[in-house]
């Protein structure tokens, strides 16, 4: 059971990140905690499962990133670790992840890559496909941006910020 602190952790950790040297002790303050207390129920969310991660939005198009493609890239199931330590070392890479392979569908394997043309993700893709040793995969671009939000959790408890 989650208490009236808890979802007041939640909503606040579900808002915007503040951009400051003290970003915890920012947010601690808005719940009414200390930073310490904040970060301790952090890594016990973390610990029993509760939170399993924490991630930003990147509004590419915003930022100058008109080409943006999901790759599929089909890795022995061995070296799924390996590729994915070496693949998300890139800062062209903002997505990293494994999935089952279906039937109809032998890819493993996801990463979101992000660049200025359809010729540079290319590019960029055949980069990675080298250093990991890889040579199956399939880009699937962006062609249209649909709407970027997240479930917001206890909406009561955001109010006040």
């Amino acid at each position: 059971m989650l208490d009236n602190l808890d979802k007041r952790i939640i909503a606040v950790m579900q808002g915007e990140f503040p951009l400051v040297a003290e970003p915890y002790k920012e947010l601690a303050e808005k719940i009414g905690i200390s930073e310490q207390q904040l970060l301790e129920k952090l890594n016990e969310y973390r610990m029993t499962g509760k939170l399993r991660k924490m991630g930003v939005v990147l509004r590419h198009r915003e930022v100058g990133y008109a080409a943006n493609a999901l790759c599929a890239w089909k890795v022995p199931a061995a070296r799924l670790k390996e590729v994915g330590e070496l693949m998300s070392g890139y800062k062209i890479v903002t997505h990293c992840y494994s999935r089952v392979p279906q039937p109809h569908w032998p890819y493993n394997f996801y990463t979101m890559l992000h660049a200025h043309t359809r010729e540079e993700c290319r590019d960029l893709a055949d980069k990675l496909a080298n250093l990991a040793g890889l040579d199956n995969y399939q880009l699937l671009f962006s062609t249209r941006e649909w709407k970027k939000s997240s479930m917001i959790y206890f909406p009561e408890f955001s109010k006040g910020e």
